[in-house]
């Protein structure tokens, strides 16, 4: 493994390790209180509000699009027999962008499909322990695809998407703008939690 590899992975634990410290730091004052601790777990919330809805929102944009093009594909191809060039790429594109955005709102309320068994039968210290290396591995994760994704997005900047005629960084920019956004609802779920599928589960 190349040093070009090495320094990205070494970050992203120093930067998972602060951002973990921070969140139990915060997470374990009083909610009422209006102490720094107070402080930072609204500004996190808060900022998790508006991400949350932003990518929420861009989200089912995103699915809207992806239908409203293949609707245009299905039909151009049997009623017209002249099929769409650019639908098939925009409904691959925008079901990218709907993905890595609505994987943010996922981990923010909890409904991404886990193995909960020891967060379930955990309590206590031992309950906060194991939220806490889900938050370490999700950011570093996704501290991991927000590098990397950077990095592929400016590398592709000058390529065109076959069909579309624009920038292929378009459709790369979902990899870290959805990871920023997972990165900030996986701290908001660890100072709020909320997971209603999985207390309901059977």
């Amino acid at each position: 493994m190349n040093a070009m590899n090495v320094m990205p992975l070494q970050i992203t634990v120093a930067a998972t390790a602060v951002a973990v410290g921070v969140a139990l730091w915060a997470g374990s004052g009083d909610a009422r209180g209006g102490g720094p601790r107070a402080v930072v777990r609204r500004a996190v919330l808060t900022l998790d509000r508006v991400s949350t809805e932003v990518a929420s929102i861009l989200a089912c944009l995103a699915l809207a699009i992806a239908v409203g093009a293949g609707a245009w594909q299905v039909f151009s191809r049997f009623a017209t027999s002249t099929p769409s060039p650019w639908s098939e790429a925009l409904v691959r594109m925008a079901l990218i962008w709907m993905c890595y955005l609505g994987v943010a709102v996922a981990l923010r309320v909890g409904a991404l499909v886990s193995i909960d068994v020891l967060h379930r039968y955990a309590r206590g210290v031992m309950r906060r322990t194991v939220e806490a290396m889900i938050l370490a591995f999700v950011l570093s994760f996704m501290g991991v695809m927000f590098w990397f994704g950077w990095s592929m997005t400016e590398r592709v900047q000058f390529q065109t998407i076959a069909g579309l005629e624009f920038s292929m960084a378009y459709a790369y920019a979902a990899i870290p703008l959805g990871a920023l956004f997972a990165m900030v609802g996986a701290t908001a779920n660890f100072l709020d939690r909320r997971a209603e599928e999985l207390e309901n589960a059977v």
